[in-house]
């Protein structure tokens, strides 16, 4: 019964750490891609656009 217990636990600490990775890495993606969609805005193209 002991054993069983143990491997639920080590079983649940490895998901846990397991989803805090998948967060990590979700976070990291959405950052990144707000960055490459941001790149090429720069202070000089709004005023170069609103002239149009």
């Amino acid at each position: 019964m002991v054993e069983s217990w143990m491997g639920i636990v080590v079983g649940t600490f490895a998901l846990v750490i397991a989803a805090i990775a998948v967060i990590g890495h979700y976070r990291r993606e959405h950052r990144r891609a707000e960055l490459l969609r941001n790149l090429d805005h720069h202070d000089w193209c709004r005023w170069t656009r609103s002239r149009r």
